[in-house]
């Protein structure tokens, strides 16, 4: 028996049958992290590194090999290398698949919502080799949206060789998404999580959460055993006190007003790129080269700690967050990098530039809760002591990715487990609430929904459930058109309007039949004006007063037939009203007002 074939059959549970799928899919989504990773790797050490004289500071180790970095010795190669990144990114993107422009996880969100689980097969390759080429050669960007789009392809793969339905391949792309980012964050909980909530403002994907964490933790088993179980960051046990958590809140106040301030300037760069006129295979290199130069300019402005007012700004950054989480950064640098990583990350990937948001989002993040701690340092000492700063830097991760993606569940979890310090949760989720509040309907995934009733992939669940309840009376026209049997065509033809396909045909008060397009528009029209409606009777499509609209729509799928007579039950030959699709919907669309 072939695996598609096991997976139909009657024996074979939900539980069962996801616990596989979520296997096959942590399989493919942990070992194409570990390309991912490695490639970026690789990219990093020699495009920047032998290119520019670049080795950017690596973040989960401790302070002495964090700071084991210099300033570039070829500062003006950096704009070159960018450029020329950003032009081989565009080139294969826009000439093999355009679909992997930008920062991915839209493009996971949209096909969950509105393809139907449908991935091109080429786009997770593309994705990855543009990616890398985008990251590696400096560009500010992260590698969340990338990874969620290629292991969101995979898992549409796996459900087009399993032959899943729609729903089926729908719930696999998300799982793809979770198993992924968990995958190559070392965040198995926060990437299942993410998984279920990335795709909704206000809602879960709740099917999707059982097969997520089984294929995040294979996927993260998968990767982490090659790549090292070491967290994502070098965290110690951050101090943190009662008085603190008003201070917690104007944090996360910040993170919404810095949030916004990325969403905006993110959008309005993407517009504008897509307003000019020149093809699309090099706007990519034209905003590598803006990101390239204004790094250098700043570099050799701001010489202090290395030009990192510039640099820091490059590609993910995560030796950089992890500096500031040691302290290190100034707050007159974290403020400048701050901006900086807004600008950079706005035109690396809103020209088109293939890289996820997540990174620079907790990147700017880290430095809005490094400047806002250090601050209460300085005027309230006594609450907020030197030591207790990387915790504002660690919320500030938190409070300001989790609000602009709309996702405060997951990103607390997956930042939790990225640092292996979860001492954090209180505080963390007094900042988030501020900064959800103040962020409002703003996200930095345009392509999110505000709840599941909004997306098409549960349109017609919720529309069939709302249906249950109400009968056939509701939606029940009783104001209606009859003919009787010696009406001719030609007069009949005219009555039958928009959202009708059939007539009841009346003889004597009595339902006799019913005449319907379709038998119409089958008689040559020259016949039209000496055929009667008699002579092509059709059996009259009944239901009773008592039936669902559930009922109802069933009967219309499966017939295909879109007018049905209400006809009393004990006497069917008496006519009450008729009922079309579009009165159903009308009366949808009242249930849900």
């Amino acid at each position: 028996m072939h695996l598609n074939e096991l997976l139909k059959s009657a024996e074979i549970s939900y539980l069962k049958k996801w616990t596989l799928i979520g296997l096959l899919i942590g399989i493919v989504a942990g070992i194409g992290s570990i390309i991912f990773y490695e490639g970026l790797k690789y990219g990093t050490y020699y495009f920047l590194g032998y290119g520019a004289g670049f080795f950017p500071p690596e973040s989960g180790k401790g302070l002495s090999e964090t700071l084991n970095w210099d300033k570039p010795s070829r500062l003006w190669a950096i704009p070159v290398i960018m450029t020329l990144g950003g032009l081989l990114s565009g080139m294969i993107v826009f000439t093999i698949a355009p679909e992997a422009e930008g920062h991915g996880t839209d493009a996971a969100i949209r096909a969950f919502h509105k393809e139907e689980g449908v991935i091109k097969k080429r786009i997770p390759l593309v994705k990855m080799v543009a990616s890398i080429l985008t990251i590696s050669t400096g560009g500010s960007a992260g590698r969340e949206g990338p990874i969620a789009q290629v292991a969101a392809g995979f898992g549409s793969i796996i459900g087009s060789i399993l032959k899943l339905n729609a729903h089926d391949r729908r719930l696999a792309v998300t799982v793809g998404i979770g198993a992924g980012v968990g995958s190559i964050f070392k965040a198995p909980l926060g990437g299942a999580l993410l998984s279920t909530e990335i795709l909704y403002m206000n809602d879960f994907e709740k099917e999707a959460l059982i097969p997520s964490v089984i294929a995040s933790i294979v996927g993260f088993s998968i990767f982490s055993s090659f790549e090292g179980f070491d967290p994502v960051f070098y965290a110690e046990h951050y101090p943190w006190n009662i008085g603190q958590i008003p201070l917690f809140v104007i944090l996360g106040v910040a993170c919404a007003v810095i949030g916004r301030l990325y969403i905006f300037s993110f959008y309005k760069t993407r517009d504008f790129f897509k307003a000019l006129r020149i093809p699309v295979h090099f706007k990519p290199a034209v905003g590598a080269a803006i990101v390239g130069v204004s790094a250098v300019i700043l570099a050799t402005l701001i010489p202090e700690h290395g030009g990192v007012a510039g640099i820091g700004g490059l590609a993910m950054g995560y030796g950089f967050i992890q500096l500031a989480m040691y302290n290190y950064l100034p707050i007159k640098i974290m403020l400048i990098l701050l901006f900086t990583k807004i600008f950079m990350t706005s035109f690396t990937i809103g020209s088109g530039g293939s890289g996820g948001v997540f990174a620079p989002g907790l990147f700017i993040g880290a430095m809005v809760g490094g400047v806002i701690g250090a601050v209460f340092n300085m005027f309230f000492p006594a609450i907020v002591p030197i030591e207790a700063i990387p915790a504002f830097v660690v919320i500030g991760m938190m409070a300001l990715f989790g609000g602009v993606a709309r996702a405060p569940v997951a990103v607390i979890i997956m930042v939790s487990e990225m640092t292996n310090d979860f001492s954090l949760l209180f505080p963390a989720m007094v900042a988030i609430v501020g900064s959800l509040i103040l962020t409002g309907d703003k996200s930095i995934y345009s392509e999110k929904v505000p709840t599941r009733l909004d997306s098409p992939a549960h349109m017609r669940e919720y529309f069939m459930s709302l249906l249950k309840i109400p009968t056939v009376m509701e939606a029940t026209r009783q104001e209606f058109i009859s003919v009787p049997p010696d009406t001719m065509l030609s007069k009949a033809v005219v009555h039958i309007k928009y959202g009708l396909d059939s007539l009841p045909v009346v003889d004597n008060g009595r339902l006799i039949g019913a005449v319907t397009l379709k038998r119409i528009m089958d008689i040559p029209f020259e016949k039209w004006g000496e055929t009667r409606v008699g002579d092509i009777l059709s059996d009259p499509p009944i239901i009773y007063p008592e039936c669902s609209l559930f009922d109802v729509i069933k009967n219309m799928d499966n017939t295909g037939i879109q007018t049905f007579f209400v006809v009393d039950k004990e006497n069917p030959s008496r006519i009450i009203g008729i009922v079309t699709r579009q009165d159903i919907l009308r009366v949808y669309s009242k249930r849900v007002e």
